[in-house]
């Protein structure tokens, strides 16, 4: 736990930092090595004898998203149907994925032994990610060059407070498992926790970072279906870590193990929120 805490005293300062004072264009380097990362983890789901091989297909499919979708400043603040059909894409994927992890293992039989639908699972999970946070980044960024940053940190800690009250609710008074077959310390309660107490984050934190929502309502009920697409995020990976048998993506992170440990969840709160976001502004 010791360890725990002083990494994650470095790495917070670390990504506040990088979200707030790194260019565009360095943002989107960052944050494209972090992905790159994160597939290779990804490797270890898909065919972890030839780890190398594995990657390729993944970093061909995020290259051609570069070709296809424009990435400078001004292309990424202009929101198009292209980039809401990404957004689409990539939580439709966190739902369907959803339902896999919470009825685990009945329905694993159809991808199991499928090394293309790894493949596709991993693209899924990670270049919506990956555009849903340049996108956001990237709002208003010519009038208000640090709103989008003010977004990116709004959902991290959205994420961050579910997390928090998940664990210290579901340690206190978890009962009900969510998915025992998955993950047997989460649990309901743990959820609801986690759900209360981003709720109360959100609501303080659009006023203070001065994020404005068409309503209250729509507010609350983004950060709702945010919160918990980002707890049932990280149940998907730990159904594809049982899958393959390992503890952890990778030990880069000292305490914390791996990029997909520490990102699981927001890979799956960006697109969404990013999603539901863009389509009430």
């Amino acid at each position: 736990m010791k360890q725990r805490i002083i990494t994650a005293l470095i790495l917070a300062p670390l990504v506040v930092w990088g979200v707030f004072e790194l260019s565009i264009p360095f943002f989107i380097i960052a944050l494209t090595a972090v992905s790159i990362m994160g597939f290779w983890e990804w490797t270890q789901f898909v065919e972890p004898k030839s780890r190398k091989i594995s990657l390729l297909p993944s970093l061909a499919v995020l290259a051609i998203s570069f070709v296809v979708f424009p990435f400078d400043t001004q292309s990424l603040s202009m929101v198009n149907q292209s980039h809401l059909w990404l957004l689409a894409l990539g939580s439709v994927w966190w739902v369907f994925a959803s339902v896999l992890a919470l009825t685990y293992p009945k329905r694993m039989k159809f991808w199991q032994n499928c090394i293309s639908s790894r493949h596709i699972f991993g693209m899924l999970s990670l270049i919506p990610f990956l555009w849903a946070v340049f996108l956001l980044r990237a709002e208003s960024y010519d009038v208000h060059p640090y709103h989008g940053a003010k977004l990116v940190m709004f959902v991290c800690l959205l994420v961050w407070a579910a997390d928090t009250g998940a664990y210290f609710t579901g340690k206190t008074f978890g009962k009900h498992k969510m998915a025992p077959n998955v993950s047997p310390n989460k649990t309901l309660e743990g959820l609801l926790g986690g759900v209360i107490l981003a709720m109360v984050v959100g609501w303080f934190g659009s006023q203070l970072l001065d994020i404005h929502f068409t309503s209250w309502i729509a507010m609350l009920a983004i950060t709702f279906i945010t919160v918990v697409i980002s707890v049932l995020g990280d149940l998907v990976e730990s159904m594809l870590k049982r899958v393959a048998n390992i503890k952890d993506s990778s030990n880069i992170i000292p305490g914390h193990g791996g990029i997909l440990d520490r990102i699981d969840s927001l890979i799956a709160a960006f697109p969404v929120f990013a999603l539901l976001y863009f389509l009430c502004q």
